[in-house]
Parts: structure tokens; C-alpha cells; sequence
């Protein structure tokens, strides 16, 4: 599980397997038992999320918006 990121408490990975085939790129968020999924294109949007509310979703939100590119070609990186 490739960390790419932290920031306020929050860890940024994603999973080495991430199905088969291979899913489109996004970053898994992780903070005390609650994680989000976020796909990075065509626009960052969120696809899951298990245990934050919204304030915390329109935070997040915002960061992978703000590091969306360090994101993405940490995942292009890994997977090509």
C-alpha cells in the first residue's frame, strides 16, 4: 500500500492490487477508521466514502484537487 501523501492527519495511498483489471486512477484517504475514494480524472471526484462527513469531504476534497498531480503521477508511476 504505496503512501503517497500526508497532510492534517490524513494519509493518501492507494492499494498495490487494484483489481484486474486495472482501475482508473485515484487515491484512497485514510484518518482515524474512515476512508474516502477519490478518482483524479477526468475531474476529482468523489467515488466512496465510509465514515467522514461533509465538512471533512470538502476538505479533502480540496487537497487532492491541490495536489492532484503529485497524486496522479505517483499512481502512474507505480502501475506502469
Amino acid at each position: 500500500m504505496p503512501v503517497v501523501l500526508r497532510l492534517q492527519g490524513f494519509k493518501f495511498f492507494f492499494y498495490s492490487n487494484e483489481g484486474d483489471p486495472l482501475e482508473p486512477a485515484h487515491i484512497h484517504v485514510f484518518k482515524a477508521g474512515s476512508e474516502a475514494k477519490f478518482w483524479l480524472s477526468p475531474d476529482v471526484q468523489l467515488a466512496q466514502n465510509d465514515g467522514f462527513d461533509a465538512k471533512e469531504l470538502r476538505n479533502i476534497n480540496s487537497m487532492v484537487v491541490q495536489h492532484r498531480n503529485r497524486l496522479e503521477d505517483a499512481w502512474h508511476d507505480y502501475f506502469s
